[in-house]
Formats: structure tokens, sequence, C-alpha cells
């Protein structure tokens, strides 16, 4: 399986009225919010994996934040489930209040993991297994509202779950990317997997990894524009997946 958490532009219109930005504040803001492209860097054919994408922006609500502000280190940041803050600090939304934000993950947040949940559920019964890949990309230089600010980033991020992520799979991955002409990091800047919370430490037939490309590698992240080799990076990604499905299918039943 390939999630798409971040690929989305869209915020519906009654969702933009409660924003505190001008219309050019908050392009702005998806400009750098938004892992652009991912839906097709990583997209697989459904021969391969199913894929599962959040159909708006994570400026709306963040799929793969916890819905409990208690448990979600980017809450302190105004950046839980629900942004109260943009990338730069600035208020992005006034707090919204229990009943909008019940509102919103019910709107969106909660389709959207339900049909995660499914889609892990309809391969576990047809496979008894499930490798699901969370794409996502990140910023060549740290943006204020990120943990980690060292300047010396990857080509790739691998991020791994203690639980779901066995080593094998962690050295896949990495050998699968760094075959293919790029610089790699484990869980830097980024750390992490998503796992649906249904089979979340409980069941470990659900493997996980997180693949993060640094975006200055397929597009101007001034413009938002795609640059020339595009093509070339995602054939690349491609393959990389491709690898790890093939690894994933060889330890079925392991």
């Amino acid at each position: 399986m390939v999630h798409i958490p971040h690929a989305s532009l869209v915020v519906p219109d009654d969702v933009a009225a409660d924003l505190l930005l001008t219309p050019e504040q908050l392009e702005h803001e998806l400009l750098v919010m938004t892992d652009s492209y991912t839906d097709e860097l990583f997209a697989l054919p459904s021969s391969v994996a199913t894929t599962v994408a959040f159909p708006v922006s994570r400026v709306v609500v963040d799929p793969e934040r916890f819905t409990d502000d208690a448990r979600e280190l980017m809450a302190g940041k105004g950046m839980g489930v629900v942004y109260t803050r943009t990338a730069g600090g600035q208020p992005l939304r006034p707090v919204p209040t229990a009943e909008r934000r019940q509102h919103l993950l019910s709107r969106f947040y909660e389709p959207h993991h339900a049909a995660l949940t499914a889609a892990v559920e309809a391969a576990l019964s047809a496979h008894g297994t499930c490798l699901l890949i969370d794409g996502h990309s990140f910023p060549a230089r740290p943006l204020p509202c990120e943990l980690d600010q060292d300047p010396d980033r990857p080509d790739i991020c691998i991020g791994t779950d203690p639980s779901h992520t066995p080593a094998w799979l962690r050295d896949t991955a990495v050998c699968a990317f760094e075959e293919r002409g790029w610089r790699i990091a484990v869980d830097r800047p980024f750390a992490g997997a998503l796992v649906p919370m249904r089979f979340y430490q409980k069941d470990l037939r659900v493997r996980a990894v997180m693949v993060e490309v640094r975006r200055d590698l397929y597009m101007d992240e001034r413009s938002g524009a795609r640059l020339l080799r595009f093509a070339d990076v995602r054939g690349r990604i491609s393959s990389a997946l491709r690898a790890l499905a093939a690894a994933g299918e060889s330890r079925r039943g392991r």
C-alpha cells in the first residue's frame, strides 16, 4: 500500500473562510507546506499497490497527527491535527471550538482513516501481510516549525517505527534508494511511519516505512514548478518502491 497524506492543495471554501490569511498568504502557506507532486512521484500501478491519498490539504486537518493533542509533539507548535499556526508561526485560524474541531475531524480525518484501515484489512485478508509505504517530501531548508533545524539535509529520509519497521525493511529501503544515486538518512530530519490505530502495536503483520524526498530534487521550491529532471526522479523512486514491494512479497509469512 502507498499512503499519500500531504499532496493536496484543496481547501474547501467554508474552511478557507475560517483562516486568518489573505489569498496570497494562503497560496504561500500551501506552497511551503504541501508535499507537492508526491501523488505522482509515488504512483504505482494498482497491480503493484493500492494507493490511499488524503483529498484535502493538511491546512484543513492533518491526517498524520494524533487526534489527542496530548500525544502529538507538534501540537506545541500549533500544528496538532487542526493547525492554528502557519509554518512561520503566525496565526492560521482562531483556536477552534470543540464542536468545530470535531466537525473537521468527522468530515475529513475520520473518513480518510476509515479508508486507510479498510485498505490495510483488505491486504491482510488477501495476502496475510501488508507493507505500508508513507510517501512525503520535505523542503531543502528547514521551516521554522520543524523540530530538526540541521541545514545538512539528505536527499531521501527513511522513517521507521520501532514496532512496524523490521531491520530488513529499513535496510532494504536504504539500499534501494542509495543504489539509485541518493544520499540517505534514517529518521532524519523526520522520524516515524504511519500505521492505522487499529493495527498500531497490535498487529505486526502490518509493516510500515516512510519515504521523504527532498523537494529541490524535483521542483523549484520558489515557484512550485516541476524541474526538467522530474521524470527521471519519478522513475528512480518508482524503481525503488518496486524493490521494496518485491522485498515485502518475499518476506510474506515470515
